[in-house]
């Protein structure tokens, strides 16, 4: 039996004496999409966090591929995009993925950082420099560099964040095309609709506890208030 994308076993995380994480277990399959819900301080980032090797667990442990996320061979199979854009404003669009791309040991730079350039739609500025880019543009941008070495498994925090209605579309295109090759993605968001049209499941935690795991439903879809009316705080 192959092992779990992500695996999250009995997991806990604290700041001074608070419990961001309590307890929380659950697996993803290879090529799931996962929305994690949950209000503000539910713990989505510290969880997003934790599954990266950002943060090291406090119980409990998290695998990556069968793994340990902090082995540099399983990180470079993890794209990440987080709160912070993890961008050079004083480089280029091309200047940055160039960059990344080296760290990240692609093998054919220039073709792969246009390639996403393109995806995204900013090949028409890939000489501007970041700092003149729209907000948006950065994201795009940020959005880019998470997916430049063709991870396996991608972790994105409010992904959707300060994206107008076509990069929106532009991001959900580059998403269902990530999951059509087999990829896993878990993403944090509020944006409940635009996660719940690509995800296969849902996590929703609530004050750092597993409120809810499953299948995403037709019913999640057409109420996605739903979730949070039957599972969430009180």
């Amino acid at each position: 039996m192959n092992a779990a994308a992500i695996a999250v076993d009995h997991v806990w995380k604290f700041y001074g004496d608070y419990p961001a994480l309590r307890d929380v277990t659950f697996d993803v399959q290879p090529g799931n999409c996962i929305a994690l819900l949950g209000r503000n301080g539910a713990g989505k980032t510290t969880l997003l966090r934790t599954i990266a090797g950002l943060s090291r667990a406090a119980k409990g442990q998290v695998k990556v591929l069968g793994e340990d996320v902090r082995n540099e061979t399983t990180r470079r199979k993890v794209g990440v995009l987080g709160h912070a854009i993890g961008i050079y404003d004083e480089l280029s669009a091309m200047e940055n993925l160039r960059l990344f791309a080296r760290l990240y040991g692609v093998s054919n730079v220039d073709s792969a950082a246009m390639k996403w350039l393109d995806r995204v739609g900013l090949e028409r500025v890939a000489n501007g420099l970041v700092r003149e880019f729209s907000r948006g543009m950065r994201q795009r941008l940020a959005v880019a560099r998470a997916f430049l070495h063709d991870p396996e498994i991608l972790l994105l925090d409010e992904p959707f964040t300060a994206l107008d209605d076509k990069a929106i579309a532009v991001l959900q295109t580059v998403l269902r095309n990530a999951l059509g090759e087999g990829r896993t993605v878990v993403m944090s968001t509020h944006q409940l609709r635009e996660a719940l049209e690509l995800a296969t499941q849902v996590v929703l935690s609530n004050r750092g506890r597993l409120a809810f795991h499953g299948d995403r439903t037709r019913e999640m879809l057409e109420d996605p208030g739903w979730l949070y009316r039957n599972y969430g705080e009180a």
